[in-house]
């Protein structure tokens, strides 16, 4: 899947140091030395999630981040990432987590900082201090968006365009469910069928949310395109949306995907789709 993507010129892979218990990053290491150069590759990854007793928490303390960070290049086999990103929001004050951003990038362990999962005030805030104090700059937010998920439109996305800051639209695929594999039952070995994993989809099997996965399927039908090219497109073009990130587990999902970089959508089929699924987007009105 990485040659893939790479071959057809992607080359940012965003990962975390709490996905797979830090597997995922040694999965990439392993690549990184085997298959793939480390130039051709724009690696972000986020610190914070810790396991604790069996349970993910926040930890935002310098220490934890940059021990975080420490481990993430230990298992990538890269003296740096492009990207640091500090994974949530947590209790402990934003001076202290935003220090350890400025330490890791005057250590040349990271060459920019962002956040993910922060919603508008808190970027605000955490942007702005570091641009009052002279600190080092927060380019970027991550947070989930997709047709099932716009939330972020309300003040995130705002902000991202007030401040000139980057996007990055986690689940662009509404956790897989835009796809249309659950529209008519669970499929075996998905995410859905998976007794750890189930929570993750099941929220997205309401009434409101099958209207809207219809309607991509309806608009992708009769664009000869699968549904999950049409939801990647409505995310890639919306407003302030630097890059989406999806979740492919296999070739034969990710290829489709690949695809789709000179594809956009009739206005008209992006307006019906804005409308099913909760409304004009206003960026999208002002553009």
């Amino acid at each position: 899947m990485l040659k893939a993507f790479i071959d057809v010129g992607g080359n940012l892979v965003d990962t975390a140091a709490a996905y797979g218990s830090g597997e995922v990053e040694s999965l990439i290491g392993r690549l990184l030395t085997r298959t793939i150069a480390r130039r051709d590759l724009v690696i972000s990854t986020k610190s914070g999630f810790v396991l604790r007793d069996g349970e993910r928490v926040i930890d935002n303390r310098p220490a934890t981040l940059l021990a975080d960070l420490k481990g993430s290049l230990r298992r990538l086999g890269t003296d740096w990432v492009d990207l640091w990103q500090v994974h949530a929001w947590g209790d402990t004050p934003l001076e202290d987590t935003l220090a350890a951003a400025d330490q890791a990038v005057q250590a040349g362990w990271a060459r920019a900082v962002g956040v993910s999962n922060f919603v508008g005030w808190q970027l605000a805030q955490a942007e702005t201090w570091q641009r009052a104090r002279g600190g080092t700059p927060i380019i970027s937010n991550q947070a989930e968006y997709s047709l099932l998920a716009r939330r972020a439109e309300l003040e995130l996305l705002p902000c991202v365009d007030d401040r000139g800051l980057g996007f990055f639209a986690w689940s662009a695929l509404g956790r897989g469910v835009l796809t249309g594999q659950y529209a008519t039952k669970i499929p075996v070995g998905s995410r859905g069928d998976m007794e750890s994993m189930a929570w993750f989809v099941e929220q997205y099997f309401d009434e409101d949310s099958r209207r809207i996965v219809h309607g991509v399927m309806t608009a992708a039908e009769g664009l000869s395109l699968t549904p999950a090219q049409v939801a990647l497109i409505w995310v890639r073009d919306a407003p302030n949306v630097t890059a989406p990130l999806v979740g492919a587990r296999t070739l034969a999902q990710l290829e489709p995907l690949l695809m789709v970089d000179d594809i956009q959508l009739p206005r008209p089929i992006t307006d019906a789709l804005d409308d099913i699924s909760g409304g004009p987007n206003q960026g999208r009105l002002e553009v």
